[in-house]
């Protein structure tokens, strides 16, 4: 058997999609008198610079032979990748492989490239070691990891893409949008982040100038195909089944507040420090405290009412949160609140007039300046909480495509799914 690898073909600005490249590679395998017997879509690390927005990588199965199964892939980078744009770099690499037989050093450095930063010069020299064929440039790493992904990945889910005639590419794209809340409302929730109910966005409908006209989530390949057919929609040019490590949180790592690094992503335990305050461009702010250690996290704008979630977090509310670290800070993809301040220490009121008492100065508790009543201290007041215990997250149409939804369920606490 054969594994092709491909990565880093498309562009934020000029369109095209690697998933494409992938299909487009397969129909020339099969038409070479190829099978291609299994398809992954690979989400990577989130945080590296040069991806585009899913940071995609694929991998086709075949029994072609490997120099044949090289070949077709590389002329299909020549003709379909976007590398008039300098920040694409495509790259293919062939194993004589299954994707159960791969090496541990392969299924080792995939699983490193869904947490860490991995170079091409590393990955070039076990590119050699193994004697795998390979071509391109930067594109490799993603090539090589998916490569391994078969033996790396413990959850899989599938995704459904149909993909457009490209002469339409640029074009406004056509879905019924009736069509699509009807089938979602079907699928759901075995099929997820198909629209943002709330928003009434068609989440599975792309705005970038590529070639796929809708994609479809799910636990399940054939839940995920169902839904895809109830949906009225321009003419689709093709369409491919992926299994996928989507929606599993196959990037978050454990860490703690004092630990965290760089471009990674991390699940982290700690008590809320300050009272969340949201700044310039509508982003929510919170600091994170463990001992010693802080950690600044921010709710981005884009993910709307996920923000609400995080304003009523309290000081000293025990938490746990999940998100990419970047320039020191950590952008909040889920939290889950697990224990919760219930009271707060407050002035107190005199309980004769019933106005707010004042300082009687350094260490001397407060006095009633009307009515001369005295207290020790400020008092314990409780807090009306209408955030309960349990996971929240961001909506549909701001969740990464790697970020598990809660509706999967496998979490531990109670959850609060967006839908």
């Amino acid at each position: 058997m054969t594994l092709v690898g491909l990565d880093d073909t498309d562009s934020r600005e000029r369109g095209m999609c690697t998933t494409y490249v992938a299909a487009r590679v397969a129909e020339a395998i099969e038409a070479a008198g190829g099978s291609v017997d299994r398809r992954l879509l690979i989400r990577l690390n989130p945080a590296i610079e040069f991806k585009t927005r899913g940071n995609a990588a694929l991998c086709l199965e075949t029994d072609l032979d490997p120099a044949r199964a090289f070949d077709l892939a590389v002329d299909a980078i020549d003709d379909l990748a976007e590398v008039a744009d300098p920040r694409t770099d495509p790259g293919v690499v062939v194993a004589d492989a299954t994707a159960e037989t791969v090496p541990d050093a392969v299924a080792d450095f995939s699983r490193r490239a869904l947490r860490e930063r991995l170079a091409e010069d590393e990955t070039v020299a076990l590119l050699d070691r193994l004697s795998y064929r390979h071509g391109g440039g930067r594109g490799r790493i993603g090539a090589l990891a998916a490569v391994g992904a078969g033996r790396a990945v413990d959850d899989w889910t599938y995704e459904h893409i149909a993909y457009r005639e490209l002469a339409r590419c640029g074009t406004p794209r056509e879905v019924d949008r009736a069509s699509v809340f009807a089938a979602a409302d079907a699928g759901y929730p075995d099929v997820w982040d198909t629209v943002d109910r709330e928003a009434g966005e068609l989440v599975c409908v792309p705005a970038a100038p590529g070639p796929i006209l809708y994609g479809i989530r799910g636990d399940d390949p054939e839940t995920v195909r169902e839904v895809a057919a109830d949906i009225e929609s321009e003419p689709v040019a093709r369409a491919v089944t992926y299994r996928t490590n989507q929606g599993t949180d196959a990037h978050l790592r454990d860490g703690t507040v004092g630990t965290v690094r760089e471009d990674r992503a991390y699940r982290v335990d700690g008590v809320v420090d300050d009272a969340p305050e949201t700044r310039a461009g509508g982003h929510v702010h919170l600091t994170l405290r463990d001992g010693d250690a802080t950690l600044a996290c921010v709710a981005f704008e884009p993910t709307k009412r996920f923000r609400d979630r995080v304003r009523h977090l309290r000081p000293g509310d025990r938490v746990t949160v999940c998100g990419e670290v970047s320039e020191g800070t950590l952008k909040l993809e889920k939290f889950a609140l697990r224990e919760r301040v219930t009271t707060e220490r407050v002035v107190p009121t005199c309980p004769e007039c019933e106005r707010s008492m004042e300082s009687a100065g350094r260490n001397q508790g407060y006095r009633c300046r009307d009515c001369g009543t005295t207290a020790p201290g400020r008092v314990e007041r409780p807090l009306d909480r209408t955030l309960d215990p349990g996971w929240y997250e961001v909506p549909p149409r701001a969740r990464r495509h790697i970020a598990k939804p809660l509706v999967r369920g496998g979490f531990d606490a109670p959850i609060h799914p967006e839908r």
